[in-house]
């Protein structure tokens, strides 16, 4: 079924460039969309308490979303699935990636730093999600990926961050002890 899914978002790829133009964009573009919310979340100018805590969960969502990858690079490391285009018809828009296709490391980046946003602020969470989600819809019609390797990726960055948060309490002395180095630094 998955060979079909793919098939049939894929099959799209290459008859309106517009459309290529922003799969490709979004790829390409995307995941430093969400780094720049995570930047102006961290920026933002608000009381001090709303700060801290906006401060803190951008650290966690930097925890998660390396934590995430991590976790991606042991799965590829135990099933190596082929990319798509390696197995069957497909019209690539970007250049091929020869790194196993389950999971989409785009979609794990993508939702463990959308979820994120959404835990800071749902104004910003609920845009930073759908993104996400354009993200890894693009990476199939691109060629690159299954619809379950966006899924899997998609719930691997989310669970990471929804453990990371919930686990806030034991990791407050790393995120005290590296607020306090971005005060020595004078970094806002």
């Amino acid at each position: 079924m998955d060979h079909e899914f793919f098939a049939a978002i894929n099959g799209l790829a290459g008859r309106e460039r517009v459309v290529d133009m922003l799969a490709v964009g979004l790829s390409r573009f995307g995941p430093f969309l969400l780094l720049l919310a995570l930047g102006i979340t961290w920026f933002h100018t608000t009381t001090g308490a709303e700060r801290e805590r906006r401060q803190r969960l951008v650290l966690l969502a930097a925890i998660a979303t390396a934590g995430s990858l991590l976790v991606n690079q042991i799965l590829i490391r135990i099933w190596s699935r082929p990319r798509p285009f390696a197995v069957q018809a497909a019209t690539l828009l970007l250049p091929p990636s020869h790194d196993p296709s389950f999971p989409s490391d785009h979609a794990t980046f993508a939702f463990a730093i959308a979820v994120a946003l959404f835990l800071v602020s749902k104004r910003v969470g609920v845009p930073a999600l759908i993104l996400a989600a354009l993200i890894g819809l693009a990476r199939i019609y691109a060629g690159e990926h299954y619809v379950t390797d966006v899924i899997g990726g998609a719930l691997i960055g989310t669970l990471a961050t929804l453990t990371v948060t919930r686990a806030r309490h034991a990791l407050e002395p790393l995120l005290a002890g590296l607020l306090r180095l971005v005060g020595r630094l004078h970094l806002p």
